[in-house]
């Protein structure tokens, strides 16, 4: 099976890693974990989550852990409260948090396929809408700090999950796939049934925080992340609209996207300054995205 190239501004530095406090409940019930040092403001004794790469046949699935990719928006649970990547505090209604144990996970909020734009709208209301919350999951995947393997903590968490008894926590399921081509129908099975793509994480990895080798996006197509530097107008019946985002890649490349732009988009566009997420195919000889199709604005909240 041939994987796509993988683009270089995929670690963009537009999204810096943010760091996540570990309340002094959560540490007495993990004593495993181990503080981290990141640059920046970050309070001391903190967790940054594992950030993933884009898997091009790099590792054996064989040796991997395979989860479905939730498109969601990405939380990190301290113990004491939950929070989005960037580091803030999740607006959730105290009932929604309540139950959930008194130690670190990661996971996605998420809804179901397909209505990430929906998930999107609850989670960012400062004062949240307790019955929206009411059908929000909390996918977790990862119990940051804890000692052993992928395997064994994958083992841990499901078993703390079914312990705890809450409804909106759910561990994602973890499954083997033999080989490469059975990664492949698995990959057009769920994509297929309208899911995003999958996660694969090497069994025996032990946890680290930030962009980690060891946890693996596989998709039908690439994305990435550029930042809008200006509009180009449009033409024809998008005259006195926007036709295009002008972008900058984290790596300084600049390009134009169209495409994706609906025509509400294009009366209200991202405005200068904001981060995008983009699709693309593979790259030109010059580096640049071929096919560039805008998808939406970056969620790191």
């Amino acid at each position: 099976m041939t994987f796509p190239a993988v683009h270089p501004t995929r670690r963009s530095a537009l999204v810096a890693t943010v760091a996540f406090a570990v309340s002094p409940l959560a540490r007495a019930r993990a004593p495993h974990a181990a503080a981290v040092t990141v640059a920046g403001d970050a309070p001391r004794g903190t967790f940054a989550p594992t950030l993933a790469t884009v898997y091009a046949g790099q590792v054996d699935p064989a040796l991997c852990l395979v989860s479905e990719k939730y498109d969601g928006v990405r939380a990190v649970w301290d113990g004491r409260v939950l929070r989005h990547r960037s580091g803030r505090a999740v607006s959730v209604p105290p009932a929604f948090v309540a139950a959930l144990p008194a130690i670190p996970l990661d996971g996605e909020l998420w809804l179901g396929r397909g209505r990430f734009d929906e998930l999107s709208g609850v989670v960012r209301k400062k004062v949240p809408n307790v019955d929206a919350w009411s059908a929000v999951l909390y996918m977790v995947f990862e119990m940051p700090g804890e000692a052993g393997t992928f395997a064994e903590r994958a083992e841990r968490l499901a078993a703390l999950v079914a312990r705890s008894g809450a409804r909106q926590l759910v561990a994602a399921p973890q499954l083997r796939s033999s080989d490469r081509g059975a990664l492949q129908r698995r990959l057009e099975a769920t994509v297929a049934a309208g899911g995003e793509g999958l996660m694969l994480h090497v069994a025996s990895a032990r946890w680290s925080p930030g962009r980690s080798d060891a946890l693996l996006k596989l998709k039908p197509h690439l994305d990435a992340e550029a930042k809008v530097v200006g509009h180009h107008g449009g033409v024809g019946k998008y005259l006195g609209q926007v036709g295009a985002l002008d972008v900058e890649a984290g790596d300084g490349k600049r390009f134009r996207i169209g495409s994706g732009l609906s025509d509400a988009l294009r009366r209200d566009p991202p405005a200068t300054g904001e981060v995008i997420t983009y699709r693309y195919r593979d790259l030109t000889s010059g580096g640049l995205p071929r096919f560039a199709t805008y998808v939406r604005r970056h969620e790191t909240l």
